[in-house]
């Protein structure tokens, strides 16, 4: 699909641990399929889909990021251009909710001015056997935080589309109410070709005009 189809860009982060399973998330929501065994994100590696939002065509740029702490310096420079994420967290280790608060508190902080939005997800549902996290735990931790919050697992599939559904949602919601608007210089949102085309024709009226009697002045004359 070409660009010019596209009414809005949304670039997404995925943050969380190391083997929290974000790069499997991705692939899951990417590429439709499950591997059992991933070699652990350098850095950031980088995905795209388009999803489709109350009939229009909405492209996510999806940026999967490095959980360990020798990669955090990379991580934060990713922060600011981004308008939402997944923060994602392992329901079998405790560790790694914990850990939670500390990569929500330094996303926000790095994301300023801009308030990047959230979905909290509790990843590995299909190891039920192995949960410590509870899911209530999840919700209130999310209620507290006005986080949205989702149960997920990459490997059965289970609420991948919708947990990048929630937080592409939450987004267009706050740009169509004028909460969350295109900036220059900011990549957290940009408008489609088509949008755009449309806008700078609200904004600039007498250009369409111009072009129409330039258009009729033409058919006239060549007649």
């Amino acid at each position: 699909m070409a660009d010019i189809h596209f009414k809005y860009q949304f670039r997404l982060i995925l943050i969380g641990d190391s083997t929290v399973g974000k790069s499997s998330l991705l692939r899951q929501f990417t590429e439709n399929r499950f591997l059992e065994y991933n070699d652990p994100t350098v850095g950031v590696d980088f995905h795209a889909r388009v999803v489709e939002i109350d009939g229009h065509a909405i492209k996510l740029q999806l940026w999967d990021t490095a959980g360990q702490e020798r990669f955090r310096s990379i991580t934060r420079s990713y922060y600011r251009n981004a308008a939402g994420g997944l923060l994602v967290y392992d329901i079998t280790s405790r560790e790694s909710f914990l850990h939670i608060r500390d990569w929500l508190q330094e996303a926000r902080q790095c994301a300023e001015p801009h308030q990047i939005q959230f979905v909290l997800v509790g990843h590995k549902t299909d190891q039920e056997a192995g949960r410590v996290v509870s899911t209530q735990e999840g919700v209130e931790f999310a209620s507290r935080h006005e986080l949205g919050f989702i149960e997920t697992s990459a490997k059965s599939s289970s609420n991948v589309e919708e947990a990048f559904s929630m937080i592409a949602m939450r987004l267009y919601e706050l740009v169509q109410s004028g909460q969350l608007v295109p900036e220059d210089g900011w990549d957290g949102v940009k408008l489609g070709m088509e949008q755009e085309v449309r806008t700078q024709a609200l904004r600039n009226p007498h250009a369409n005009k111009q072009r129409a009697g330039a258009v009729e002045s033409d058919s006239k004359c060549c007649g």
